[in-house]
């Protein structure tokens, strides 16, 4: 059997480097560590707290779709959130909605990658003492 210790990372294909860390970076306000590869082609990585988000252009083959996994982002507030992404210009595919702990958004990158935005609720899990 095998053991897997954590997740190392989340990854996204892009098409438009230049596009993509400007959303990530200026628009989402993640700090890169990037990693050059062959002309043209880069590995970005973002750290979070409990976990890194890369997107890459590395492989012609991996290509960006609406449809696929989404990364989930913890934010500090739900509504300052979508107010800050609407003035730039990011339209919120789905509008938030609440659960029994928490309040679920969803953004895309410039590629069409899908983005969760996440707000827990004080009654969520991570939350109790």
């Amino acid at each position: 059997m095998i053991k897997i210790t954590d997740i190392a990372f989340t990854g996204y294909p892009v098409t438009d480097m230049s596009a993509a860390r400007h959303f990530y970076e200026s628009i989402l306000g993640l700090t890169p560590e990037i990693y050059p590869l062959e002309a043209g082609k880069s590995w970005v990585e973002y750290t979070l707290p409990s976990g890194t988000l890369a997107i890459s252009n590395i492989d012609p083959n991996w290509k960006p779709t609406g449809n696929g996994v989404s990364i989930g982002l913890e934010v500090a507030d739900m509504t300052e959130t979508l107010s800050f992404l609407k003035e730039h210009g990011l339209k919120v595919c789905l509008e938030p909605f609440e659960t029994p702990v928490c309040t679920i958004a969803g953004i895309a990158d410039p590629d069409g990658n899908p983005i969760t935005l996440h707000k827990k609720k004080a009654c969520h899990p991570d939350c109790q003492s």
